[in-house]
């Protein structure tokens, strides 16, 4: 009877097996449908609403990509000759041993100056997109700010690491010798555009292979443009975060200023000054007495019909 017993417990008892499932299966649910969200809002942010502006505006909101894309047709066929290479050598040449004035005043030019031992269609096929889309989804003026201020950053980080010499600050220094390398051109300008739009268009996706790829390329090839490439993407980052959240940042800073600049003794009265005390209630209206004045009563019964007490 007792084993019968227990076999028929041990048979009514529920099973544990598979029983996360049920509790796994909402959390796979909303993480899916999170990415459904995330990928639809970056799929309108990057293609359909550019697609829709370029509708718009047409072939002439394109202007600065396709300057960018035939400026380094041009130079990239002026640098097949000899003393075309020259020329492209002194116009938009930047290494890190020019003085500085002179590194400025071409790097504006070598935006348009590809690298001979890289494809230059593809470049120029990267150049074109990124460009086009930044000027349909930010503007030409901020477009041009972009890539000239992303491609600085990479160009006078060069500098810095090259003046700290290949033992200075945790090994991140450069040796002498690189200060001979030609700059990035307009690989930089492409990542800074890419990198900029993924942070104020809040698409991960590009963000990722546009950051990625640099960490990679860093990785796989440890050279300058690795890492003029990195510089790049955190001063689109920096910028981006600034745009983003530009108006909470400058607000943060005000008040941070307005608190600085207030003399302590002011600060310590206000922290020690005693809470106000709430002013009394008015006090209420006095009740109208009628002018034959309040009835008193003198101790007798008078009665209303005779008038006698």
């Amino acid at each position: 009877m007792r084993v019968g017993a227990a076999g028929s417990d041990r048979t009514s008892r529920p099973t544990n097996t598979g029983g996360h499932v049920p509790a796994i299966r909402p959390a796979l649910a909303r993480g899916a449908r999170g990415t459904g969200r995330v990928l639809r809002g970056e799929w309108h942010a990057i293609v359909v609403d550019p697609v829709r502006r370029l509708a718009h505006r047409g072939l002439p909101g394109l202007l600065l990509a396709f300057v960018a894309a035939f400026g380094v047709i041009f130079f990239h066929d002026l640098a097949q000759h000899p003393a075309g290479a020259t020329w492209v050598r002194r116009l938009g040449g930047v290494t890190a041993d020019l003085p500085l004035w002179l590194s400025l005043l071409r790097t504006p030019v070598s935006l348009y100056v590809p690298a001979l031992d890289l494809p230059v269609w593809a470049g120029i096929t990267q150049l074109f997109l990124a460009f086009a889309l930044a000027e349909l989804v930010l503007g030409r003026a901020r477009t041009l700010f972009i890539s000239y201020a992303t491609t600085l950053a990479g160009t006078l980080t060069a500098r810095a690491m090259i003046a700290l010499g290949p033992d200075g600050w945790w090994g991140l220094g450069l040796p002498p010798e690189a200060g001979q390398v030609l700059d990035t051109g307009p690989s930089a300008a492409v990542v800074g555009l890419f990198t900029y739009l993924a942070v104020v268009r809040r698409a991960p996706v590009v963000f990722t292979l546009t950051g990625g790829s640099m960490v990679w390329e860093s990785i796989a090839i440890p050279n300058l443009a690795g890492r003029e490439h990195l510089i790049a993407v955190g001063a689109a980052v920096v910028l981006g975060v600034l745009h983003t959240h530009g108006a909470r940042l400058r607000h943060l800073l005000r008040s941070l200023t307005v608190r600085r600049t207030e003399p302590p003794a002011a600060r310590r009265d206000t922290s020690l000054a005693p809470a106000a005390v709430p002013a009394p209630p008015p006090p209420a209206p006095a009740r109208a007495v009628t002018s034959a004045g309040p009835r008193q009563c003198d101790g007798f019964r008078t009665s209303t019909r005779a008038g006698t007490p």
